[in-house]
């Protein structure tokens, strides 16, 4: 019982914190170095470097139309002259993040439903007899559906298919050659909902002609949105006309990293431009094609088409950014702005009391 009675007892006791001053140099040097040290940490790298004492928002809101513009004329020997404007080169017309614009092509011209030999570069539709050829079975990475017959003219099977079927010698020379002057124009709208901020990568000028004359340089038109083909390319490290042969891929990056303490003026896009397609020297999975068809019906009323193979530039437009702004405490208390900003912040709601129904308003 003594023991929980002195217990009780101590309870009531008042302590307070004893300090021992050392009176050591060194460990007085050493105490205020590392004290120096933690306040240097905290000014120097969370405030000055990693700006500790700034709000972040990365969930940028951004939209972004593209217009393509450039014509060039080739000439082929199955079709003669063509005029490739616009609307024939680039996929989808409509302008979007993504998109492919044509640089080379096979044309396959007036193909039509019927019966024909299958190529010989198709291993499954080569024979030696008709049993190699299983009526109703398709050739596999070919171009039809096999009619059970041999055909020993070609050594491959008699297919069902548009015939003649496709062309597959490639151009050694990009067909549209011109297109390395081609123009991009790129339009970005960006936001940070959080802090209320927009902007464009667009000049805001009233000189209409400004956009149909400038092209985008990092120093003296940082704001012209328009970019030549060859230009582009280029800042990836590759050569337009090496790279149109086969096609390929290039990413376009637009970096929005804004202070949004300082003027609007020093939120600035910042471009960057690299090849995607990593495997571009290999000579098996380099390179970027499609097929597509353009359909006719002749004087009969039957259809036919032509068949294009096409090679080209896959253009990828990524949008990346974060806002930084000053955070809440120091606009509230320590900027000589601060009652304007609590102004903005805060909402003052008055309550009225109202005698007749003896409850606030």
């Amino acid at each position: 019982m003594a023991g929980w009675g002195g217990f009780f007892i101590s309870l009531l006791n008042y302590k307070t914190e004893k300090y021992v001053i050392a009176e050591n140099r060194k460990i007085g040097i050493l105490f205020r170095l590392y004290q120096l040290a933690v306040l240097g940490y905290l000014i120097g790298w969370v405030f000055v470097v990693k700006k500790g004492y700034q709000e972040r928002e990365e969930a940028i809101q951004t939209s972004v139309i593209t217009k393509l513009k450039g014509v060039t004329l080739t000439n082929t020997s199955e079709t003669g002259p063509y005029l490739w404007s616009a609307e024939d080169y680039v996929i989808p017309p409509n302008g979007e993040q993504v998109f492919f614009i044509v640089t080379n092509y096979i044309e396959t011209p007036n193909q039509r439903l019927g019966l024909c030999a299958e190529s010989f570069k198709v291993p499954n539709g080569r024979c030696q007899s008709d049993d190699d050829c299983v009526e109703g079975e398709s050739v596999t990475a070919g171009h039809g559906i096999k009619t059970g017959l041999c055909l020993n003219s070609t050594g491959t099977c008699e297919i069902h298919a548009w015939c003649p079927v496709e062309y597959s010698r490639r151009p050694t020379e990009p067909r549209l050659s011109e297109a390395e002057n081609f123009t991009i124009y790129i339009k970005n709208f960006i936001r940070f909902p959080k802090f209320e901020f927009s902007k464009s990568n667009v000049l805001e000028t009233s000189d209409e002609s400004y956009l149909k004359r400038c092209s985008y340089d990092k120093e003296n038109h940082p704001y012209c949105p328009i970019f030549r083909l060859a230009d582009l390319v280029s800042s990836t490290g590759n050569d337009f006309q090496d790279m149109a042969v086969k096609g390929g891929s290039v990413g376009i990056l637009i970096e929005w990293n804004c202070n949004l303490d300082k003027d609007a003026s020093q939120c600035n896009p910042q471009y960057s431009f690299t090849r995607l397609d990593r495997n571009f020297n290999n000579s098996i999975t380099s390179g970027y094609n499609f097929r597509y068809a353009r359909y006719y019906r002749d004087e009969n009323g039957e259809t036919y088409r032509t068949l294009y193979k096409v090679y080209g530039i896959r253009f990828d437009i990524m949008i990346n950014g974060q806002g930084a702004f000053a955070c809440d405490m120091i606009l509230l208390y320590m900027m000589n702005t601060s009652s304007f900003y609590r102004d903005k912040k805060f909402e003052i709601i008055n309550f009225k009391y109202d005698p007749l129904f003896g409850a606030f308003e």
